[in-house]
């Protein structure tokens, strides 16, 4: 059995779909009922309902598991002490794989959601616990291609010639197929970049050309973006944790490697145009 904590994401719903294909049965670990729902759609075998924060509640969860995949909901304030339990629960339970999901360059200090990651990562690797970390860039489905399609517009709050390697997460999803239903990959760190480094001034002609018609690039000042964030209801602690990234992107953009996608994929990984034709038809 597998265990997926923060099943009910885009990355656990990804993951669910691709263990599916597997034949892997798996239990998904969610927060309320509804998200209990959606992941029984999906094809969780298994759901249990639950708060990360809460020992008491993770205890079912692992009954009788023997891999687990950890993903901590996105720009979680509590992030370190969530990993701290998950890995506690694990060894109590002698999981015998515990997989987590990181991020790409974790070890910059000045983006305190990769950060904290890192100090996941530093717990995991002292635990004694066969481990396998995941550190993705950041997704081509985090292009808001619904706005796009109703605006025209992308909006982009950092500079415009920063780089980025964005990486599909349905080619993130089949390498934790993989990584849990496989052996071999205990012990190991895998950084997971898509095979492009593009500027918003490419994407945005690239958005251009999926939907056949003029998409105009703005970039926004930070301030502009904060607002539009409190607005929307976003709490202080994802605007100030978000507002960093954006810092550091203005700065460096968030280049990564895509060789090791590539191997483990035994293919080439999904370029953004192949993405956005999949996604846009």
């Amino acid at each position: 059995m597998i265990l997926i904590s923060g099943a009910a994401g885009k990355t656990g719903q990804a993951v669910i779909k691709a263990l599916n294909q597997r034949q892997q049965a798996m239990r998904a670990f969610v927060r309320t009922q509804q998200q209990k729902q959606s992941v029984e759609k999906l094809g969780a075998a298994e759901v249990v309902v639950g708060d990360l924060t809460q020992a008491s509640d993770l205890a079912p969860a692992f009954d009788g598991v023997q891999k687990v995949l950890h993903i901590c909901p996105n720009v979680h304030p509590e992030e370190v002490e969530i990993g701290a339990q998950m890995i506690k629960a694990a060894k109590r339970a002698g999981v015998e794989h515990f997989v987590f999901h990181s991020v790409m360059h974790p070890q910059i200090e000045s983006m305190p959601h990769h950060w904290k990651k890192m100090r996941v990562e530093e717990m995991l690797i002292e635990s004694g616990l066969p481990f396998t970390i995941v550190q993705p860039a950041s997704y081509m489905q985090n292009l808001s291609l619904s706005a796009v399609r109703t605006t025209g517009v992308v909006r982009v709050p950092y500079s415009l010639q920063s780089r980025h390697s964005m990486v599909d997460l349905a080619d993130i999803a089949e390498i934790y197929a993989v990584v849990l239903a496989e052996e071999g990959y205990q012990n190991g760190i895998y950084e997971l970049a898509g095979p492009e480094a593009l500027d918003y001034c490419q994407i945005t002609e690239m958005l251009s050309q999926a939907f056949n018609r003029p998409v105009e690039l703005v970039q926004e000042s930070i301030p502009e973006w904060r607002q539009r964030a409190h607005s929307s209801g976003m709490t202080a602690y994802a605007i100030e944790t978000w507002a960093k990234m954006f810092e550091h992107y203005d700065q460096h953009g968030f280049l990564g490697n895509p060789t090791t996608l590539e191997h483990l994929l035994q293919r080439p990984p999904t370029a953004l145009a192949a993405f956005l034709e999949r996604t846009i038809s």
